[in-house]
């Protein structure tokens, strides 16, 4: 619950927030609507999931746009009603939020003149209805909005200017002033949470006017609310020169609102770095101002020398304002690894504060049900997900590692996992295509990840992610253990004391089973077995891996997880074998079912020795009549990785869903690379004269809610990877 000042001083550590991405943003004339894309309206028991978390303040929506979408109506509390009834039942406090990154129902928008009074009558009635909700966000960022509306046009009304972003930004800033003055006539204990970017901006020395531009306009939403900006503070010419009345500004001064809670929303991207030198930078971070032309990147992204981080831009905060602070928003679109890092930074850096007097009450874990379309910036109706505390692709909101950290903040104030002992990507230096040897990791005293499986594909691709992401692993080959050897299987175990172990190791070549079969059932079976019980024994996480060809393929059409198996060659005989043994000995085992690698980083699969022949001028038969989901190899291994992050166990089918005959995939490659698609001979899988049997339809689609990116973008990410680069291009 929230604190007050004389419980926070017998509290070395900030309480633990929630939060719900809630925005409803209107692009030209659509309305996006984030709890409609997480279907947050129709699940019932979302609030009970939040507080299973141990959470007691929770930022919830009560929006504006969403009740009172035509003007004068009888609003219909029904369902707000009965999720705030349930969060009182939990002992969770609401800090409720009427607008989200909006610009109001149809009948007004940002820079109308009936949109703080229509925000404050709207606020009247929600106070009304709900007299005991205490604490308010009436307008979320009005700063971020008023830039992403008015400077940058991306957002209705769609406007790019200077007088623009002012009109909207001291508008939404007044309907807070007067939404809390309607509020506190019916409940005079009501507080205001206000929350704004925690934004700093850094530059080369001839952009350093415009930084000190920016880092100035930052406050303004809580200097307005304060009653700073009279006509001795440096942006009070700044509207002036734009044609903003003293009446305006005076409205300000003559009723300050300050905060009761100053709530700081702290991302990756919060802290920017402005660099002339536009040349070095994409297109789409160019931009400028009236006199330069610059780039505006992340700060982390680029080496300066400018005292940076959470830790100064708090001080900064508390030195200028002395309230009382909170981390509204703290979340990370990234691997598992690198979310717990972000958090865990967050929460530790809010500690240490905290020991030095600064008043901060709490961190928020935001977006606890994802949020969707961020990346564009919430402009296109292409939502990509981002996976929150819960994943909610499956349709049933899945528990992922977020929540045992917030679980264990809440109850214990700490929480710990092997991957924490590296630094998020933002403090790394970033080494493309190196594979180090595990000699050289500067990890001496992390549990590590554990791969078996040094000369293949996925052994490989899973050292190389791991690198990239910072996880602490031993890669390990046939010369370091036998996996069929339990006593190996054992030493190695109790020797490195890994946290997981992940099995890549195995007979990989299908037509040879069927003349190989005492090999490949001992690799594919009786290895994974083994493994799988030690694992059990020696409380370590244990991923295998099987394949599609656990299917006879007379489904006719994608199998799912819960479908029975019927294998119809050597092969996936061993492989359905495995997955029945494994999880009777260690039902906490996940096992991974994917189908048709292609990377970038090896020659052994079917791409490369697609394009190598067709660069050759050669024939290249395909079968045309064999349906397959192709599996981009770093898509698996980052879902791989995320999964075992997240303690998931069971079977798991993980492929890039698209279904396509080998033949259609021949020719998708053969033309992304330019290359004669005309050389592709399409033929009936019995014309290749395969040893083993092949099912006609063995497509993978997962139930569980795993959806990698579509394969035509793994395609260009595959050769943007590889660089691969044709003899020369057939047209």
């Amino acid at each position: 619950m929230l604190t007050d000042q004389k419980q926070l001083n017998q509290n070395s550590f900030p309480e633990i927030w929630g939060g719900i991405e809630c925005t409803i943003n209107r692009v030209n004339d659509v309305y996006y609507d984030q709890l409609e894309y997480a279907q947050h309206y129709y699940r019932d028991n979302d609030i009970e999931l939040i507080a299973g978390l141990g959470i007691k303040t929770l930022r919830y929506p009560i929006l504006w746009e969403k009740h009172e979408p035509v003007a004068g109506q009888t609003i219909d509390w029904s369902w707000t009603e009965k999720q705030l009834n349930t969060l009182q039942a939990n002992h969770i406090v609401p800090i409720a939020g009427l607008i989200h990154h909006g610009s109001g129902p149809i009948y007004t928008d940002l820079l109308s003149d009936n949109f703080a009074t229509g925000l404050s009558s709207y606020a009247k009635k929600v106070a009304e209805k709900f007299p005991w909700i205490q604490y308010y966000t009436p307008v979320n960022e009005p700063l971020t909005t008023a830039r992403f509306s008015g400077l940058y046009g991306f957002w209705y009304p769609h406007v790019k200017n200077d007088i623009s972003f002012a009109k909207m930004l001291l508008n939404q800033v007044k309907a807070i002033v007067l939404s809390m003055a309607e509020i506190r006539k019916i409940n005079p204990e009501a507080k205001l949470v206000q929350t704004e970017d925690l934004s700093k901006t850094y530059s080369t020395p001839s952009l350093q006017f415009q930084a000190n531009f920016e880092n100035i306009r930052r406050w303004l939403t809580f200097d307005l609310l304060c009653g700073k900006v009279d006509e001795t503070h440096s942006m009070w010419k700044y509207f002036s020169r734009l044609g903003i009345k003293e009446d305006v500004l005076n409205f300000f001064l003559e009723n300050p609102c300050p905060p009761d809670i100053l709530g700081l929303n702290y991302y990756v991207t919060s802290e920017r770095f402005l660099d002339e030198n536009v040349k070095k930078y994409p297109a789409y971070v160019q931009g400028g101002n009236e006199l330069q032309q610059y780039a505006d990147v992340e700060a982390v992204r680029v080496k300066h020398n400018h005292p940076s981080g959470l830790n100064v831009l708090l001080k900064e905060a508390w030195e200028r304002f002395g309230l009382p602070m909170a981390i509204t928003e703290a979340q990370l679109n990234c691997s598992r690894d690198d979310q717990l890092r972000w958090f865990k930074e967050i929460w530790e850096s809010c500690i240490l504060l905290k020991k030095e007097g600064v008043d901060i009450r709490a961190v928020t874990a935001w977006s606890l049900l994802g949020a969707f379309g961020w990346n564009r910036l919430l402009t296109s109706k292409k939502m990509e997900y981002e996976v929150g505390a819960f994943d909610l692709r499956s349709g049933t909101p899945r528990p992922t590692a977020i929540t045992s950290l917030i679980k264990q903040l809440v109850c214990e104030n700490n929480f710990d996992h092997p991957v924490l002992g590296e630094k998020g990507w933002w403090h790394r230096v970033k080494k493309r295509n190196v594979l180090l040897d595990k000699a050289h990791l500067p990890y001496s005293n992390i549990q590590p990840l554990l791969i078996i499986g040094k000369r293949g594909t996925l052994g490989n691709a899973f050292s190389k992610i791991c690198n990239s992401r910072g996880i602490h692993h031993y890669l390990l080959g046939r010369e370091d253990v036998d996996i069929t050897d339990a006593c190996m299987v054992e030493e190695i175990i109790k020797t490195l004391k890994p946290w997981a172990l992940i099995n890549c190791a195995g007979f990989v070549k299908v037509d040879e089973a069927e003349t190989q079969a005492e090999q490949c059932f001992r690799e594919n079976t009786i290895g994974p077995e083994i493994i799988g019980a030690h694992c059990k024994n020696n409380g370590v996480q244990f991923v295998t891996f099987s394949s599609d060809l656990v299917f006879d393929g007379k489904k006719g059409k994608a199998y799912r997880e819960t479908d029975l198996v019927s294998p119809i060659n050597i092969y996936g005989k061993s492989k359905a074998n495995s997955e029945e043994k494994v999880l009777l000995i260690n039902p906490d085992a996940m096992i991974i079912r994917t189908s048709t690698f292609f990377g970038p980083w090896d020659e052994y699969n079917f791409a490369h020795n697609m394009l190598q022949t067709l660069r050759d001028n050669k024939i290249f038969n395909a079968a045309s009549d064999v349906i397959i989901s192709p599996t981009y190899v770093p898509d698996l291994v980052n879902a791989t990785l995320d999964l075992l992050i997240d303690k998931e166990k069971g079977i798991w089918h993980i492929t890039n869903r698209t279904e396509i005959s080998w033949a259609d995939l021949a020719l998708t490659v053969a033309v992304k690379a330019g290359l004669n698609e005309q050389l592709i001979i399409p033929l009936p899988m019995s014309d290749l004269n395969r040893r083993a049997a092949i099912p006609r339809y063995s497509a993978l689609k997962s139930e569980k809610g795993i959806q990698l990116p579509s394969l035509e973008n793994a395609l260009s990410r595959y050769f943007e990877e590889k660089i691969f680069f044709p003899r020369e291009p057939v047209h």
